[in-house]
């Protein structure tokens, strides 16, 4: 007879282990560790609310189907490289090279979409983008006084980053068209002023998130220019340079155009394919050279952090990203096209209703504007009252319609009276109608701070 173990009673919480946050990592204490996981509870709240608050791809576009054929077109391929059954086994269920699986197909697609030519071996495949970035920060942010510049507003997930690692932040304000050379060189100086050594540029050329704004291919040259000058790397994020209104209107990667190996490239698989892959990879070309004179590249030292990280990103993942290069010719551009097109066009839907529902007489009288970003996920707005999490809430449970705030992308009180719409994930047929409940919203919280 098996005897059933005995339930051994709760702790009491009064008498038990209790932790104050004041002793575990000061990062836990920074508001911006809270961005995203604040948007996903407001969510869940208000499950009934229209939502231009999450930058992640319409679900409409993703079918459970294709992660099968991937998956098959993965192991086709492999078998007709002359590949065993045990051989695929043991690539796609076992332990796996830390560096990835899938280097080769990832640089041949860098090649033909990007015109990046780098050898597999300087491709690192990562959990996501993410963890790219915190692999890149550790590396590279060596000392206390190593710091980040990074453009403001900043996307979290890299800010979120540096507080992790305690790596201190200097913020380079937008222009027009993103980061200009002399907004670089001022925040160098700055950082050295204060006894910082500035190591790298985080930036996002194409449709940054949040502010939307694409650098021209003028300013990418001269920013490159700017970084060689300060002494600076330069760590290029481009999660949306294949969504662009003028699918014609490419315009080339920082990485593409760097001629002394100074930019470190961070690709992802999550918009161009599906997030739930987690894949991405970061592009490591630089050289290294040990005490002894032996030369690897950045990319190999970065792999040696992962190995005591994440150890591989997981074999089954990468093989159907793998198989998603292979149905495309190895390319990505291909692959993205249907969402590029699905996002032009909701991207017109969006503008189009803000402009009906708010012309331009009553945006006058509000202090209402937004920008036109030409491609991408996002439209940044300016309101004439606080757009903070109060009036995030306010905004869920009286008008059912969500935004994100923009005051988490700043490192000061900039983004106080600003949010960010995004037009990726909303159904098409509850765009006009969110609009709506978001323009009454607008005149009901600027008229209460009149």
């Amino acid at each position: 007879m098996t005897s059933v173990p005995t339930a051994r009673p709760a702790p009491d919480a009064a008498s038990g282990v209790r932790l104050d946050l004041a002793d575990l990592h000061a990062s836990l204490s920074d508001p911006v560790l809270d961005a995203m996981n604040f948007l996903n509870e407001v969510v869940s709240r208000h499950p009934d609310a229209i939502s231009f608050a999450p930058g992640r791809p319409y679900d409409g576009l993703l079918d459970p189907a294709v992660i099968t054929d991937c998956l098959t077109a993965y192991t086709d391929q492999l078998t007709a490289e002359g590949h065993t059954p045990a051989q695929i086994r043991t690539r796609l269920m076992q332990y796996g090279p830390t560096a990835g699986i899938i280097r080769e197909p990832l640089a041949t697609a860098l090649a033909q979409d990007e015109d990046i030519h780098v050898p597999p071996e300087a491709v690192v495949v990562t959990v996501g983008a993410q963890e790219a970035m915190l692999l890149t920060l550790r590396a590279l942010c060596a000392g206390p006084r190593d710091a980040l510049l990074a453009s403001s507003p900043c996307y979290v997930g890299i800010s979120g980053a540096a507080r992790l690692l305690d790596i201190p932040l200097v913020p380079v304000p937008e222009g027009a068209d993103g980061v200009t050379p002399a907004g670089l060189a001022d925040a160098a100086r700055r950082a050295r002023k204060d006894g910082l050594r500035p190591r790298m540029l985080y930036v996002v050329p194409d449709f940054a998130n949040p502010s939307g704004l694409c650098m021209t291919v003028g300013g990418r040259r001269g920013l490159l220019a700017a970084a060689r000058q300060e002494g600076l790397l330069v760590m290029e994020d481009n999660p949306y340079g294949m969504f662009r209104s003028d699918a014609q209107d490419v315009r080339p990667t920082l990485k593409s155009l760097d001629v002394d190996r100074r930019v470190i490239y961070l690709g992802s698989l999550a918009k161009t394919g599906f997030p739930g892959a987690r894949v991405g990879y970061v592009v490591a070309d630089q050289p290294v050279v040990d005490p002894a004179g032996r030369g690897t590249l950045l990319a190999d030292q970065l792999a040696r952090i992962k190995s005591m990280t994440t150890i591989n990103t997981p074999g089954l993942a990468q093989a159907v990203i793998g198989g998603l290069l292979v149905r495309h010719g190895f390319r990505v551009r291909p692959a993205a096209e249907p969402g590029a097109a699905f996002y032009r066009a909701n991207r017109a839907r969006l503008l189009d209703a803000l402009g009906r529902h708010l012309p331009p007489a009553e945006r006058d009288r509000l202090g209402v504007s937004w920008n036109r970003p030409e491609g991408g996920f996002f439209v940044v707005m300016t309101v004439p009252f606080d757009a903070d999490e109060a009036a995030l809430e306010r905004s869920a449970r009286t008008h059912r319609v969500l935004w994100t705030p923009m005051r988490s992308f700043y490192d000061g009180d900039e983004g106080d009276r600003r949010l960010r719409l995004s037009w990726s994930a909303v159904d098409p047929d509850q765009v006009e109608q969110g609009v709506a409940r978001l323009a009454r919203f607008i005149r009901e919280s600027a008229d209460a701070e009149a």
